[in-house]
């Protein structure tokens, strides 16, 4: 009896090396679209992930945060700051008659912060006396914080301006020459790849390398998986060359449907370097593959893949150094996170489909991509032969 499954064994064996490129390439694209579960996590997951992942983003530009303002001077001054403020688009006012109120209306949500206009504050502005309001808001919200702390701090400070310029006017001053000392060198801030400053545009391009990634790693590794349960997971060099085409070539496409038209549907900037964008895919996507039919040839089980690649999405994504500096990070991590296809994936595709950077510009992530192919590869080759070796002997 054991006599007879090594030799099944050996029998599946020999043809899976028998295998050349197309047949590999072939049969691969065969079994995708016959596994519904493979299919699941390679085609239709990632499709949906493109359409609903950027929904809850689709108000790009945040109106109407609800404030408060505590007035404790009541003065011409002090109304002409709530006006200011009012009309700002995105801020909603309203009024509390205490601090001890506002900070209520704060921990129960009803605004996201408030601005304390303190007593005698015209008063003492008018006769030169050091004077400030409060701006406080709700760090736990970093980007309505921003957008309440923004809203007040122009209101203010327009409020100001008026303020310096009529100061200068009564000190003898022309009007037009009060309003040029006023601001003598004029700020404006334009904000590139992002103009209206929205945080859908900063994350969604970066997590869809993530979801990309994630999802071609899960149904690489379940399809080998299941091959490794059905003793069909080895291959030649040419085989398993023409295995990650196959996974590539999917991969190749759900990243095209993502810049192509997720990004232009749901109105992100452009960069405008399709080339460009194409090359990284494919090295991109090359890297993935090799790397999953690897962790498959290791699992050697279906589910496993998904029991352990499912919870490394957010370890990965604070690893690339998009959402938090490297230089804070650990330097072991700083490292470490090399090894990781998306930690040259995210820079480099925001890099080519937001910023318009050439290939030169990010030649360097594609040099670490193509390395990661050429080290994960020879892995998967290595790991073949010795699981082979192990199969055959007595």
């Amino acid at each position: 009896m054991t006599h007879h499954l090594n030799h099944s064994h050996k029998q599946h064996s020999q043809q899976d090396n028998s295998q050349g490129f197309l047949e590999s390439f072939l049969t691969t694209l065969r079994s995708i679209f016959t596994d519904k579960g493979v299919i699941l996590m390679l085609v239709i997951a990632p499709i949906i992930y493109g359409f609903f992942y950027p929904w809850p983003y689709n108000d790009q530009i945040i109106v109407d945060i609800p404030v408060g303002i505590v007035d404790y001077d009541n003065s011409k001054l002090s109304h002409t700051i709530m006006r200011y403020s009012s009309s700002s688009p995105r801020l909603e006012i309203k009024t509390f008659d205490n601090e001890q109120a506002a900070k209520e209306a704060l921990w129960n949500y009803q605004i996201a912060g408030y601005l304390v206009i303190p007593p005698e504050l015209e008063k003492n502005v008018y006769s030169g006396r050091p004077a400030h309001v409060s701006i406080l808001g709700n760090g736990g919200y970093f980007i309505l914080n921003k957008y309440v702390q923004t809203g007040f701090t122009q209101a203010v400070a327009t409020v100001s301006a008026g303020i310096e310029v009529k100061r200068h006017v009564a000190h003898g001053e022309r009007i037009e020459h009060a309003k040029t000392n006023t601001q003598a060198v004029p700020l404006r801030i334009d904000p590139l790849y992002n103009p209206i400053e929205s945080y859908g545009v900063y994350i969604v391009p970066a997590v869809a390398i993530l979801i990309l990634q994630q999802t071609l790693l899960m149904g690489t590794a379940m399809l080998i998986g299941t091959w490794a349960e059905k003793r069909q997971q080895y291959a030649s060099l040419l085989g398993w060359l023409g295995r990650i085409c196959a996974l590539s070539f999917i991969g190749i496409v759900i990243g095209a449907f993502y810049f192509g038209w997720i990004f232009n549907f749901q109105g992100y900037p452009r960069g405008h370097n399709p080339i460009g964008a194409m090359v990284f895919l494919v090295i991109f996507t090359f890297a993935v593959s090799a790397l999953g039919c690897l962790l498959g040839l290791w699992f050697r089980q279906r589910e496993r893949s998904l029991q352990i690649l499912i919870f490394s999405s957010l370890p990965i994504f604070f690893l690339s150094g998009y959402p938090w500096p490297t230089q804070q990070l650990p330097e072991a991590l700083q490292y470490l996170r090399w090894v990781i296809p998306t930690s040259s994936g995210m820079n480099a595709s925001v890099q080519l489909n937001q910023m318009g950077a050439s290939l030169v510009q990010v030649s360097h992530y594609l040099y670490a991509l193509a390395l990661l192919f050429i080290v994960y590869f020879s892995l998967l080759i290595i790991v073949d032969k010795r699981q082979k070796r192990k199969l055959h002997s007595p």
